[in-house]
């Protein structure tokens, strides 16, 4: 399908329309009349089903709503047990003492000053062989127990875990995204792998540790009761003297749990071809790979903990773990709502559209792959939507190219991590999972990854400029 340039649209039947509508619907919901965030991002949702009947042949009236439900259900299908289960994994981690046993480790060992460094290092490595979201909610009760131990800097500690988890998972394969752009664009994975760390750690030091100080000194985020566990109750496990807190070991085994189990499926594929007595446990691997399985396995082993080092009841135990999954189905809820809003927003043909129309716009390939990436990313919310969308787009073109390959996927994997916001199932991840205000993440969240991206775009340039490997 041609497009035109963007000026030559008319606007009355360009899916920029919808995208407006959308856009001051979203607004006018959650800002303006500030209603709870499932029902304002459900209406929303409706909102621009009901316009996509007027611009679409192929979009019924019935539509609107189905395909609504439809979207939110594919969303719940991706996230609605894995924040079940992070939900029972976080307060029985807070409130066993465990994840305040894995900070005082961090702080003895590299020090109370930096223990935005350890939290930053350690949230990228995680998210090497796993997605962004599994990473997150591994990490943030380890920022809310770094919060209650240090009294300060909360602002800080979400920040430099989103970062980390957030640079890794557009840059660094095997994390999911970049790998399978790579694969579309029939890249050396080796030499991939090495730019990608090299463009990834001025990308996480600036985005976590220099705006993440910068903006900690203007924006004093509170400790929030989240995830069923309250402000008080962190608290009381921070003043805990170590000896009666988990060992360290029983304390990581939730989190070595689920990162072993999700790479396992990751190393298997990885290394088939070079030992082929793998493919008998790749089903294994496959069913524990899983982050449903993966996150349900660390879960039982973080409520374990949970019910061996708090005096309670097995009925209050199991009352405990109830109140969790209550607050995680309402994270889950708003978490598709926003994959749901984003769906719709899709739908509408803004991402083919406005990619279509920059094809033609005359500035070198790596800055025109970047410029689809991040504009669709805008536009539909998804960053691997925009990763494949951008990858699919220049793939035929990467003959032209008078450098690596590589960096084309470094351009597309920055642009598509550009200014998360309402549309993006991810933004309302960190939102409600880290206790923030809808502003308070806009300023955190939203700018870091606009921050990412555009830092990965010039240090691809810089890069490509001064080592082309071509």
């Amino acid at each position: 399908m041609a497009y035109m340039p963007l000026q030559a649209v008319e606007f009355a039947h360009s899916p920029l329309i919808t995208f407006v509508i959308g856009l001051l619907a979203v607004i006018a919901l959650l800002v303006w009349l500030d209603l709870p965030a499932f029902i304002g991002l459900v209406i929303a949702a409706f909102t621009v089903g009901v316009v996509n009947t007027v611009f679409l042949a192929d979009f019924g009236a019935a539509d609107a709503g189905s395909r609504v439900a439809a979207a939110f259900g594919e969303n719940m299908a991706g996230i609605g047990i894995p924040i079940l289960m992070a939900a029972v994994i976080g307060k029985s981690m807070l409130e066993s003492g465990a994840a305040q046993r894995i900070v005082r480790s961090f702080q003895n060992l590299l020090g109370e000053s930096n223990s935005d460094i350890s939290l930053l290092g350690s949230s990228s490595f995680l998210a090497v062989p796993v997605f962004f979201d599994s990473v997150f909610y591994l990490m943030a009760p380890l920022a809310r127990s770094m919060r209650a131990r240090v009294g300060r800097d909360y602002t800080l500690f979400i920040v430099v875990v989103g970062a980390g988890a957030a640079t890794t998972h557009v840059f660094v394969p095997p994390t999911p995204g970049p790998l399978a752009v790579a694969a579309e664009l029939e890249t050396d994975l080796g030499m991939t792998i090495a730019i990608g760390i090299v463009t990834a750690i001025p990308a996480a030091i600036l985005a976590g540790l220099v705006y993440g100080r910068w903006i900690n000194a203007r924006l004093d985020i509170p400790l929030r009761d989240t995830m069923s566990t309250t402000t008080e109750e962190l608290e009381d496990v921070a003043d805990k003297p170590t000896s009666s807190l988990p060992g360290m070991l029983e304390s990581a085994a939730p989190i070595v749990l689920a990162v072993v189990l999700i790479a396992s499926l990751t190393v298997v594929d990885a290394f088939q071809e070079i030992v082929p007595a793998l493919a008998a446990i790749e089903p294994v691997a496959a069913f524990l790979g899983d982050k449903n399985v993966a996150l349900t396995i660390a879960a039982l082993a973080a409520a374990y903990t949970f019910m061996r080092h708090n005096d309670l009841s097995h009925s209050e135990w199991t009352d405990e773990l109830t109140e969790a999954l209550k607050s995680g189905g309402n994270i889950a809820a708003i978490t598709a709502a926003g994959g749901a809003f984003g769906a719709l927003l899709a739908a509408s043909g803004i991402g083919d559209y406005l990619a279509g129309a920059l094809q033609g716009v005359g500035i070198g390939l790596l800055v025109t792959a970047w410029l689809i990436a991040a504009i669709v990313r805008i536009a539909q919310g998804s960053a691997t939507a925009a990763m494949l969308t951008a990858a699919g787009i220049m793939a035929p073109l990467t003959g032209q190219l008078e450098v690596h390959a590589a960096y084309l996927v470094m351009v597309i994997g920055a642009g598509a991590n550009i200014f998360s916001w309402y549309n993006d199932s991810g933004f309302w991840l960190v939102k409600e999972i880290g206790g923030l205000t809808q502003a308070e993440t806009l300023k955190t969240w939203t700018v870091l990854t606009t921050i990412i991206s555009v830092s990965g775009l010039l240090t691809s340039l810089l890069l490509s400029t001064l080592f082309p490997f071509a």
